[in-house]
């Protein structure tokens, strides 16, 4: 074997924590590819969530969670500029509607100031209401945090992993792994464009973590337990009403309903916890939808007067202990990253420098190269200067989100090109609007003829 056809890393999975693995690799000097069975990164879990920047304040505390949660926020502040990636800055609110929840508020304030978010602080029911006046009756008070934010979540992702592939890394669609051999020093991986060699292999599968290790690895220490959640986009006009993310009082099994602004200009609401059997089935339903709706309108009462955009529901990675499930095998050369849950998009960068910690414990380490790529990805978010004010975009192709020729034909372009639906509609938010696709699939579809599969048509534009 030639040492060129040998990868130091090969990473599995494209969800947020495998770009945000591939990338960190990549940046300490490994030869890494990552391989995705999809068409496009986010195919799976990743690509439906709140996309909240946490701080880690109610993370269990001690946890590796909580470590990868609190170096996760500080990275992506640290390197968001030059990577061009948003932040919205709105802090988020822990409102109690009752008095038992009120008594509540105290020990999370605590929790927070141990887990080191030091600014988080009690007020008043007066205070919540002089912040967020459009809050319906009953609030008793809240804990105010000020450093959770909202980001984009497709575009933080995709910028990971395209400056990953800026400084050397490789990236192959279409692979589905479902076996591989070790020879005691190097793994082989079966692909139909040739066999992929590599020294370590890094599971960042998802929903699909579990049965890798299985099928793979030979051993299977946790069990993925899909938990849907489901979620209601209001329109754009409907983000004037808060300011803050405003946050329930959380239960021993879930964070609760959020009801936030998006980077995007709209109001979220969700998610929902749902327990299934099925990995793939991110499907909605009208039962709780409207159940969503009417908890939110009751909290905001003015969303009564407000439209929905739009619906979508998630799939996260639960296992049957809280806690992630990152583990190392060094005696195959393999490192396990699952369960994460509902903060794998905060956590993502300081999962990945917790993993080249474990992978360096394995006694591997390379030089870092020297003069790093920081490409700069195109802005969608609403509160940043957009392409549409720029001279020279063409045309305006999707009216209800801007989205130019330009971005449009950016998006089609490159080594991280969209080759689906779903895929350019994440790279530019093309289709993502009030219309839903109504007014630009036509346009979409004699811009992308030729270059993507599926291709757009009329009626058909999700993943």
């Amino acid at each position: 074997m030639k040492q060129s056809d040998l990868y130091d890393v090969a990473i599995i999975g494209g969800g947020v924590v495998g770009c945000a693995v591939a990338r960190r690799f990549v940046l300490q000097g490994a030869r890494t590819v990552l391989l995705e069975k999809g068409s496009d990164i986010l195919s799976g879990a990743s690509k439906g969530n709140s996309a909240i920047l946490h701080t880690g304040f109610d993370a269990p505390k001690n946890s590796l969670e909580l470590q990868c949660i609190k170096d996760g926020h500080a990275e992506y502040c640290d390197i968001r500029t030059k990577l061009n990636l948003p932040l919205l800055e709105t802090g988020a609110l822990v409102v109690a509607w009752s008095q038992d929840q009120l008594a509540r508020l105290a020990g999370i304030v605590d929790q927070a100031h141990l887990n080191g978010v030091e600014d988080a602080v009690l007020i008043s029911a007066e205070d919540v209401y002089r912040r967020e006046p459009a809050l319906g009756d009953g609030v008793q008070g809240a804990v105010w945090v000020p450093d959770e934010h909202v980001i984009d979540p497709w575009s933080a992702p995709y910028a990971y992993l395209l400056q990953a592939g800026q400084n050397g890394a490789q990236t192959r669609f279409g692979v589905d792994v479902q076996n591989g051999t070790f020879d005691g020093q190097h793994w082989t991986i079966p692909d139909q464009g040739g066999a992929i060699r590599a020294k370590v292999v890094i599971n960042c599968a998802g929903l699909y973590g579990d049965l890798l290790d299985r099928d793979v690895l030979g051993q299977m220490d946790f069990t993925i337990k899909p938990r849907k959640g489901q979620f209601v986009v209001y329109d754009k006009a409907a983000a004037d009403l808060l300011s803050a993310i405003i946050l329930p009082v959380p239960t021993e099994i879930t964070k609760g309903i959020v009801i936030t602004r998006t980077a995007f200009g709209n109001l979220l609401v969700g998610p929902t916890a749902e327990e299934q059997d099925d990995r793939a089935d991110a499907s909605v339903d009208q039962a709780t939808l409207k159940m969503l709706m009417n908890k939110a309108e009751e909290l905001v009462p003015a969303l009564r007067n407000m439209d929905v955009t739009a619906t979508y529901a998630g799939i996260r990675p639960a296992t049957e202990r809280k806690e992630y499930r990152i583990q190392t095998h060094a005696d195959k050369n393999w490192i396990t990253v699952g369960g994460i849950r509902s903060t794998g998009l905060a956590a993502s960068l300081g999962i990945a420098r917790h993993v080249y910690g474990l992978y360096e414990s394995m006694g591997r380490n390379h030089p870092a190269p020297v003069d790093v790529a920081w490409p700069k990805v195109q802005n969608l978010a609403a509160h940043r200067p957009r392409d549409w004010a720029k001279p020279g975009y063409g045309e305006i192709v999707c009216h209800c989100e801007l989205v130019t020729q330009r971005e449009i034909e950016a998006a089609l372009d490159g080594p991280l090109a969209a080759r689906s639906p779903g895929a350019l509609k994440r790279r530019t938010r093309a289709t993502m609007g009030r219309c839903q696709g109504f007014n630009c699939t036509h346009r979409l579809a004699r811009i992308t003829r030729g270059r993507m599969t599926p291709e757009f048509s009329v009626g058909d534009v999700d993943d």
